[in-house]
């Protein structure tokens, strides 16, 4: 696909042509002659090291499979896929082969066979592959008697506004990158690999900050403006392994050292919340908008300050309100009920009514949702402020088995158990 142009001895790329003069203008608007320059040393093709952004490397070997307790990356793609009739459990053995293999060399930033280059300029920018299984894989692949008692049926909920063929599904793979490219490219290897044995049910596409961005590292916000993921288990905590992923003696034995991932596509009523006061939206949440501070706080507040749920302002009201989200959701109130929260933002366009179709692609990761998602679910379902300006359309849920060993693929102990 790409063409070269000779340039003395030195073979030039049309792509890398057209990226280096592209650049150099874009420099020489805001720096002179510096654009030049630029131009000058990209054309002679002179070596010129990764950034940081795309040599970061995530190993798809290992204990747990990358893209649970791996930083939320820039670019995200969710998709399920249904196995096609009569493939049963060999076809998706080796389904599950291809899908590991491929993974392994795109995420150590090589080309797998049948690559089509889309990403063949790039490093893995921190790219993973995750993968896991809904129930009804095992019933079509005759492993019911390995279905785990924690991957049933997510209870319906008064708010759900699901839409089937967007919700569920055989196979699920979750891709993250920070870089839109190498996602799309996992997600092409991903698709071809699974030509004649699965057939896509659904995509969804996301994204979140670019690493960079900001001045310094910091808690992303989502499409309403508000910090998001203030409270999320921290892999320093001495609970996270317990709270996240399944126990290596826990049941059944090819779910050790993995976990359980809920998917919602959560539609945000964003021209509803726009035309809120910035107070009133800081009382729905139960935090400051600008700092991420918990309305119980004083003005030196941080978003790490302790949310105090008893604290009362100088009326005698709830400093944090009663149907604040933060109270709803607070581990406190559910029990000590926790998940990893780790989504990406969507936006899809505009609905007829001119709103914009956009959200939240909430994945959410736990050792088990029925402790973990389902009870706070509930009560959110019901309590919650912020329920009112959201909409939950599609819905899912995964059992994602620990990562591979060398020579080995992923799922491998479920599917030749």
């Amino acid at each position: 696909m790409t063409q070269q142009i000779q340039n003395g001895s030195t073979d030039v790329s049309r792509r890398y042509v057209l990226g280096a003069a592209g650049a150099a203008g874009a420099a020489g608007l805001v720096a002179g002659g510096a654009g030049g320059a630029f131009g000058a040393t990209a054309l002679r093709n002179e070596p010129m090291a990764l950034t940081t952004v795309g040599s970061a490397a995530v190993p798809f070997l290992g204990k747990h499979q990358g893209g649970i307790a791996t930083p939320l990356q820039a670019r995200g793609h969710l998709i399920a896929f249904d196995l096609a009739g009569g493939v049963g459990r060999k076809g998706a053995t080796a389904l599950l082969k291809r899908w590991s293999r491929a993974a392994e060399e795109m995420t150590a930033g090589l080309a797998p066979s049948g690559d089509n280059q889309i990403a063949l300029d790039a490093g893995p920018s921190s790219l993973t592959v995750t993968f896991g299984f809904g129930r009804s894989f095992f019933a079509k692949t005759g492993l019911t008697g390995q279905l785990p008692d924690a991957l049933a049926p997510l209870p319906p909920f008064p708010s759900d506004e699901l839409v089937a063929a967007h919700s569920d599904g055989d196979l699920w793979v979750q891709i993250g990158a920070d870089d839109a490219l190498v996602a799309f490219h996992a997600l092409r290897m991903i698709q071809k690999e699974a030509a004649g044995t699965a057939h896509l049910r659904w995509q969804m596409n996301g994204f979140s900050r670019t690493p960079g961005a900001t001045a310094r590292p910091r808690t992303v916000r989502n499409l309403m403006g508000q910090i998001d993921g203030t409270n999320n288990p921290k892999p320093t905590d001495a609970t996270f392994d317990e709270r996240i992923f399944v126990p290596s003696a826990g049941t059944p034995r090819w779910m050790a050292d993995g976990s359980y991932a809920v998917v919602r596509r959560i539609r945000m009523l964003l021209d509803s919340w726009d035309d809120l006061p910035v107070e009133r939206q800081e009382q729905v949440i139960g935090r400051r908008k600008s700092t991420g501070a918990p309305l119980s706080s004083g003005k030196d507040g941080t978003e790490s300050t302790a949310v105090d749920l008893d604290k009362r302002n100088a009326d005698g009201s709830l400093a944090i309100p009663a149907d604040a989200h933060i109270r709803v959701a607070q581990p406190e109130s559910n029990g000590g009920a926790a998940m990893l929260r780790r989504a990406f933002s969507y936006h899809d366009g505009f609905r007829d009514d001119g709103a914009p179709d956009a959200g939240l692609l909430f994945v959410a990761w736990q050792a088990d949702p029925l402790q973990g998602f389902v009870p706070v679910q509930r009560k959110l379902d019901g309590a919650d402020g912020l329920t009112r300006y959201l909409r939950h359309e599609s819905s899912g849920l995964f059992a994602v088995p620990g990562g591979a060993g060398k020579g080995e693929y992923v799922g491998q102990r479920l599917l030749e158990s």
